[in-house]
């Protein structure tokens, strides 16, 4: 799967991160990857258990009773220089890059693994952040997702 450029965002900025899990939602709508059903699954599925995955990552996703409401596998990246607060007052957990995915069947838990693997290396998410154009984005996962 290929990056969609359309679907890379730079300097978004977001007032809670609800706010940030319905943006990767709508953009996964707009580009015919999920229904519009899929994006509260999302926000469910951080209530469930955070999609906050360390290293300044999120991986916004829904649930797996939403995976009806996926029309084919997909995925947004959402740079957020400010940060959202994934985590709580006592205990924040700031993402400044958002991965809003989507996955028939099990692909999603193939392109978890493959962001998790890209991102465990601070300075790769780091490069993210500070990427000044969506070609740059695209081009750090031009390797099969």
């Amino acid at each position: 799967m290929k990056i969609n450029k359309n679907l890379v965002k730079l300097n978004e900025n977001f007032a809670s991160k609800e706010e940030a899990i319905e943006f990767c939602g709508k953009l996964l709508v707009e580009g015919g990857y999920v229904t519009p059903d899929y994006v509260p699954a999302m926000i469910q599925r951080n209530e469930e258990l955070s999609v906050y995955m360390g290293n300044f990552i999120a991986i916004p996703h829904g649930t797996d009773a939403a995976k009806k409401e996926v029309k084919k596998s997909g995925i947004t990246i959402v740079q957020v220089p400010r940060g959202v607060d994934f985590g709580t007052e006592d205990d924040p957990k700031v993402a400044t890059v958002l991965f809003g995915i989507a996955g028939v069947g099990n692909e999603h838990l193939d392109l978890i693994q493959k962001i998790s693997i890209f991102c465990a290396d601070v300075d790769n998410v780091v490069k993210l952040a500070d990427a000044q154009s969506k070609d740059e984005i695209v081009e750090y996962f031009d390797f099969d997702l």
